[in-house]
């Protein structure tokens, strides 16, 4: 009976304590809620009715207040309320109250233009990746009217949300712009200097995305594949299996590469300036380990150098630019550790404290772990040492030694990126909020399925629509940049077949294409170039989304073609002022075939409004293309404006899916 009593004495302990969280929960006291959007700082959309909403207790009538204007609303059984204020013009700031049983104060509101920003990597990517590029830019960035909210990477398979990821609005300030998406922050720019209105972005992107991650299950009944994907991953306790599995699996990869990592053995491990390396092999950096002679496989190489450093450059802070590694990283100078990055595609630039340098000799290790594929030093990128308005050049022969030979790193599954599971996480919360368009740049991880996403990126945007409720608004998005190696001959191209898919989205009513081929970096699926693409954006919002028909916002695009005996007609729309060959010259990157489908360069030049393209080696011709290449860098193709032409095939066949 004692036992018993026990128990029962716990139990009741327990029903009380969850009592006491139910009762102290802000629904049970009916405490008004807001959604992290409507917080300080917010920009809502100008010169259309603005949704505002929330949740408190069932039967509960909210009040709001902005700018003079008042609505109230009731809450439904399940808690959650919203309503309508009348459209307001550009202003700002202002105090948004909302009272029920409680009363919550939102400061600092602007009234303006909210842009949705979204897509994959090259939209998350951050001022603070390029801020050697823009220093002047950044310092520069003091407007408190563009105003940016990034929501982190969150994914749901079991419905839509309510509500976005923890985050906050932020001002453009030198400080707070490194956060901001640079394609949006520079869009936002160029926008805020012509119109004078509040810019605001919401910044719903995740690197490494495809499209169908963005998918609502609706949309996704036209891919049947991907909704028996949807159907699985409904399982929770299926996709933590899985998780825990493959995690368990690197961190075994990892653990065991580090045991059998000669570097960390012996009685002086290789980070340690008096370590002997004198009978190290060399190899010339930045490069490739595998094509310098070193045994296929994936594993860990150190790499060693020496470098005299004069006394000027010491007793000061110093930046060392050691380019992209793959895949990660971690740098010791002098035996001291001073930075890792952990996977490939960041740009190592390492920010020494001013007592690590010394004057004279100084030791610089790399320790490089690569997972699959070929491991080192991406050629074309910084490698450098700077300070005190000195540079010493890292490049050419270093010392190197296999630490330990591995097997691939196991697999992971990349949840976020199946399908339905971002729209469901951070497009779902976002549809109550009026928006004035969404900006998109996104399209690397499809290219492996051009002709999937031909029918995929359309089916995005009249998703979005649908659910968005603000009928045809503008989707301007941004074709891939040029990438890869330059290849000598005509040849087939996933980038280009995404290119074209992407192209014929333009069918889409009230949608417009940046062009970015001339923008890109053959080493960096992540150009740094982001202000000319976001000036793009800009002029393409200006026409689409402002009304300015006099503004040249695109490069020409092919529209049609006419055979003159063995020579070809092409015609473009988009053709400004004139079609010219940028910097002068002959026009280059168009390829003809014959019925053969055998591509050979052609001889092309500008007559008129129109484009003459032939080669003596085809009689016949039937197919013209123009800039389709994973990488058509030199392409020249633009109009008077300086917008370049789209990569494009005259032929009207549906690419492979």
């Amino acid at each position: 009976m004692k036992t018993g009593f026990i128990i029962l004495r716990v139990s009741a302990l327990r029903i009380w304590f969850v009592w006491l969280l139910v009762m102290s929960s802000p629904a049970v006291f009916g405490q008004v809620r807001l959604p992290r959007l409507i917080s300080d700082g917010m920009v809502l959309q100008r010169d259309i009715p603005i949704n505002v909403w929330g949740w408190a207790s069932a039967d509960e009538t909210v009040e709001i207040t902005l700018n003079g204007k008042t609505g109230k609303a009731k809450t439904g059984p399940d808690g959650k309320w919203k309503l309508t204020l009348p459209a307001m013009k550009a202003g700002g700031p202002y105090q948004l109250t909302v009272q029920g049983s409680n009363q919550l104060t939102v400061n600092d509101v602007m009234i303006g233009d909210v842009w949705v920003c979204s897509g994959q990597s090259n939209m998350v990517l951050p001022m603070e990746r390029v801020k050697e590029r823009y220093p002047n830019e950044i310092a520069q960035a003091q407007n408190p009217a563009i105003r940016h909210f990034f929501l982190p990477t969150r994914y749901n398979f079991q419905g839509p949300m309510d509500d976005v990821p923890p985050g906050r609005w932020e001002a453009a300030t030198p400080r707070n712009v490194l956060r901001f998406s640079a394609v949006g922050y520079f869009f936002a720019r160029d926008l805020y200097e012509k119109y004078h209105v509040p810019i605001g972005l919401i910044n719903a992107s995740v690197g490494g995305s495809p499209a169908e991650a963005w998918l609502s299950v609706e949309a996704l009944k036209a891919f049947p594949a991907h909704l028996a994907t949807v159907e699985k991953l409904k399982d929770s306790s299926y996709v933590t299996r899985i998780q825990k599995s493959e995690q368990k699996a690197v961190r075994e990869w990892n653990a065991q590469l580090h045991r059998q990592d000669k570097g960390w053995q012996g009685e002086t491990n290789w980070t340690d300036p008096t370590y002997d390396a004198s009978r190290w092999p060399t190899m010339q950096l930045p490069g490739f380990w595998e094509d310098a002679g070193v045994p296929k496989g994936n594993g860990v190489v150190w790499f060693r150098k020496e470098i005299e450093v004069p006394a000027e450059m010491t007793n000061q802070p110093a930046k060392l630019f050691l380019g992209r590694i793959v895949d990660s990283d971690s740098v010791f100078i002098n035996g001291i550790f001073a930075g890792s990055i952990g996977y490939q595609y960041p740009p190592r630039r390492y920010e020494l404290p001013a007592n690590l340098l010394k004057t004279g000799k100084n030791t610089l290790v790399v320790r490089v772990i690569n997972t699959a594929g070929k491991g080192g030093f991406i050629p074309d990128k910084p490698y450098q040492l700077v300070a005190g308005g000195q540079t010493i050049d890292l490049k050419g022969s270093w010392q190197y030694q296999v630490g330990a030979v591995s097997g691939p790193m196991p697999g992971t599954t990349f949840f976020q990126y199946k399908p339905e599971g971002l729209f469901n996480a951070l497009i779902a919360p976002l549809l109550n909020c009026t928006i004035k368009g969404v900006i998109w740049y996104q399209g690397e991880a499809n290219t492996e399925n051009a002709g999937e996403y031909q029918r995929s990126f359309p089916a995005l945007i009249a998703d979005w629509r649908n659910h968005w409720r603000q009928g045809q608004f503008p989707f301007l998005f941004v074709q891939l940049a040029n990438y890869l190696p330059v290849k000598s001959q005509p040849s087939e191209s996933q980038w280009a077949e995404l290119r074209n898919a992407q192209r014929k989205t333009l069918s889409v009513p009230n949608t417009a294409m940046v062009v970015a081929t001339d923008v890109g970096e053959w080493n960096d699926i992540h150009p740094l170039n982001k202000e000319t693409v976001g000036k793009r954006l800009a002029l393409a919002a200006e026409h689409l989304a402002y009304g300015d028909k006099t503004v040249v916002f695109s490069g020409p695009v092919y529209q049609s073609m006419k055979r003159k005996g063995s020579k070809i007609s092409l015609t473009f729309s988009n053709i400004g002022s004139g079609l010219v060959a940028k910097g002068g010259g002959e026009l280059t990157h168009f390829a003809i075939a014959g019925a053969d489908h055998r591509f050979v360069w052609a001889n092309a030049k500008i007559k008129g409004n129109q484009v003459i393209v032939w080669s003596d080696q085809v009689p016949n011709p039937v197919e013209v293309r123009y800039a389709w290449a994973d990488n058509p860098d030199g392409a020249n193709l633009y109009n008077r404006e300086g917008l370049p032409a789209s990569p494009f095939t005259t032929s009207p066949y549906t690419i492979r899916p």
